[in-house]
């Protein structure tokens, strides 16, 4: 129908009308990929979450690495000075300041260098070169960012002055015999550890004592002055073992301090009296999760309760509330900068495990057991954690080397994704309660965040278990002979260690840590590194029920173990 010269105008008004709608509501673009927990995930996995055609796809996925290394939330709320801290570290007089530090951080207050505080927070070195783009081991550094420095360490330049503070491969970062994976889970890392110390030290340092002990400039002074301020809104909690962390709980405990919109971050917004919440006692830490499982799933960490919401989206939210950051504040970031959240999401989401054969030579013999282990998986353990079709059942297999005949050509994990309650600790997926409250805040039903607490665990895909040792979420069992032997079997404590020597740090028949007198002498030298079961929420209960017949046996014989510990290692 012709409506004239008035049904023109009315076009250009709705149009004008739609465009500004457009401009003024960023975050239609986090709703234009479905994160709902029905949503079908296609047999590849969500690799390519946003579709992006080939040329964008490798630019978006090169920038999500370098965001992983550096943190792009510039507004972040806990910023520490650069240049003074690095000075500072380097000086060797017993002012009044350092006094202050060697009270709370004993452990790392004589260092002499920056170096030295990474090793002990656990942050791996960058490798020497960057890798193929499509490898587990590409690492590009960030601009500014030496490879000298490492994994995790950001800098960010704010008001004429530059700070630093830590992103998403200080935890998601590990060492594998001499090579850097981004993306497994960092094993040893002390994130939360440095924020306990941090929060203690800065209460009990005031801004002139730090400007005496540092001789920082005005700029600086005041980044250490907002970091103070930021940090009494954040609740800490040291994890109970090394390794894994408390971030449920920072998040609940920093949100117990706010006033109930959960927005503020000034201390005149804040509680006088922070709430009461369960996760100051109750135990729920568990370990970083790994990121190249993120595609088969619809639903998010280990127990499933993000039931809506981009996973990497929700991730900042939590990060940024533990870190003292305004609310109102990240939701502008958030809508003036969709390119790095879209980015870091295909970064994570495209990530791939290291195969075993970057390290260890997959003989004829393993291959052949393999095999084997593939029916014993078929019949037990695939109704949960999924099929995956191996190339050596292609009818040309034999005419394929054997380093392509063992890989994996498809994953057909469940849908949805499913959660099971098979009797390991409980205390993970129970703490979970206590952050449905971020259901709430005006910022997770603008991007559609959503929280349910369940009752058990994500069955996880298994690409790349073999290189995620120790196993559970709370890395409670130590390699997979314990995890195919019965519960009430099962070792009551061990010695951790970093994945060094290939011979020494690994036991590659059980996969994972050696146990007994194949333990390394020198990891013995810190309890630190000693894992003990019968700390709370730490036990090793559990997934073992499919273990047994009904007559109370083990289904599995030493032979069958071997062998199906073989197909796990192929995956």
């Amino acid at each position: 129908m012709y409506l004239g010269h008035w049904g023109a105008q009315l076009n250009r008004l709705l149009l004008c009308i739609g465009i500004g709608l457009l401009l003024s509501n960023v975050s239609f673009a986090f709703t234009d990929i479905n994160w709902e927990r029905e949503f079908p995930i296609p047999l590849e996995g969500r690799w390519n979450p946003y579709e992006l055609p080939k040329d964008e796809f490798y630019d978006a996925y090169h920038l999500g690495s370098i965001y992983s290394s550096q943190w792009p939330v510039e507004i972040t709320g806990i910023l520490l000075p650069t240049r003074p801290i690095y000075k500072f570290m380097e000086r060797k007089d017993d002012n009044a300041f350092r006094k202050v530090l060697r009270e709370v951080f004993s452990q790392i207050s004589d260092y002499d260098s920056m170096e030295d505080v990474w090793d002990w927070m656990g942050l791996n070195p960058y490798p020497k070169a960057i890798g193929d783009i499509d490898s587990p081991y590409y690492t590009p550094n960030p601009p500014k960012i030496s490879r000298k420095t490492r994994m995790g360490f950001s800098l960010i330049e704010r008001n004429n002055a530059r700070g630093f503070t830590f992103s998403c491969s200080a935890c998601h970062s590990s060492q594998l015999f001499g090579k850097t994976v981004v993306g497994l889970a960092n094993r040893f890392v002390r994130a939360n550890e440095i924020f306990v110390k941090g929060k203690k030290a800065a209460q009990i340092a005031p801004n002139w004592l730090f400007h005496v002990g540092t001789d920082a400039t005005p700029e600086e002074r005041e980044m250490f002055r907002e970091m103070k301020e930021n940090i009494e809104a954040v609740g800490v909690k040291t994890p109970v073992v090394l390794g894994l962390d408390t971030s449920l709980a920072q998040v609940s405990l920093s949100l117990a301090r706010r006033n109930k919109d959960a927005y503020a971050t000034k201390n005149k917004q804040l509680e006088k009296k922070p709430r009461r919440e369960a996760l100051s006692a109750f135990v729920a830490d568990s370990k970083p999760m790994n990121w190249w499982a993120l595609k088969y799933k619809n639903r998010w960490l280990s127990d499933g309760s993000v039931v809506s919401g981009n996973p990497i989206l929700t991730n900042i939210l939590w990060n940024e509330i533990g870190r003292g950051t305004d609310l109102h504040q990240l939701e502008d970031w958030i809508d003036n900068n969709f390119k790095a959240i879209q980015a870091l999401t295909t970064k994570t989401f495209a990530s791939t495990p290291p195969s075993i054969q970057d390290f260890f030579e997959f003989s004829i013999e393993d291959l052949e057991a393999a095999k084997r282990g593939e029916v014993h998986f078929e019949n037990t353990c695939a109704k949960c954690h999924g099929s995956y079709m191996k190339l050596w059942n292609a009818p040309w297999a034999n005419i394929l080397p054997l380093s392509e005949q063992i890989k994996t050509v498809q994953v057909d994990y469940p849908q949805p994704t499913k959660v099971k309650n098979v009797g390991t600790d409980p205390n993970r997926w129970m703490g979970m309660k206590s952050l449905e409250q971020l259901n709430e805040l005006s910022i997770s039903k603008r991007f559609g965040i959503k929280i349910e607490a369940q009752e058990g665990y994500v069955p996880p895909p298994l690409v790349g278990i073999w290189a995620r040792w120790p196993y559970l979420h709370n890395n409670s069992i130590p390699n997979l002979c314990q995890l195919l032997t019965p519960a009430n079997q099962r070792v009551m404590g061990f010695w951790m260690g970093e994945a060094i020597s290939k011979t020494r740090d690994f036991d590659f028949d059980c996969n994972g840590y050696p146990l007994g007198n194949k333990t390394p002498q020198k990891w013995k030298k810190n309890s630190d590194y000693y894992y003990s079961t019968n700390n709370d929420g730490m036990r090793n209960s559990g997934h073992s029920k499919m273990l047994m017949n009904e007559d109370g046996s083990e289904k599995f014989s030493a032979q069958d173990k071997y062998e199906l510990i073989k197909f796990l290692q192929s995956l």
